[in-house]
């Protein structure tokens, strides 16, 4: 799972999705393709954006929900609770000086 979600992290594009689901969370994938051209200049097409949130999703940093019509992206941090519990375990004797 953690090999998924650093795969899902090494691209630019993504992190920058995340970085405006952090701001706004619940958004379209409208909004989303909107706020990164207005903020980052970003000229890719929603089918990009849209394949992004896919391998964010499959990576489970994601989650869509559907209302009525309409598609809503929601950050999900759980993923990234395994590594930071992982890189924050504390040191055993084994690992002393």
């Amino acid at each position: 799972m953690a090999d998924d979600v650093f795969k899902a992290l090494a691209d630019p594009t993504r992190r920058r999705i995340l970085d405006e689901l952090v701001e706004r969370d619940g958004q379209t994938l409208f909004e989303i393709c909107a706020r990164l051209v207005a903020r980052h200049g970003s000229a890719l097409s929603r089918q990009a954006i849209s394949q992004h949130l896919a391998v964010l999703e499959s990576a489970g940093l994601v989650v869509t929900r559907r209302q009525g019509r309409y598609k809503f992206h929601d950050l999900n941090t759980r993923p990234l609770e395994h590594i930071v519990t992982r890189w924050l375990r504390p040191d055993g004797p084994e690992s002393t000086p």
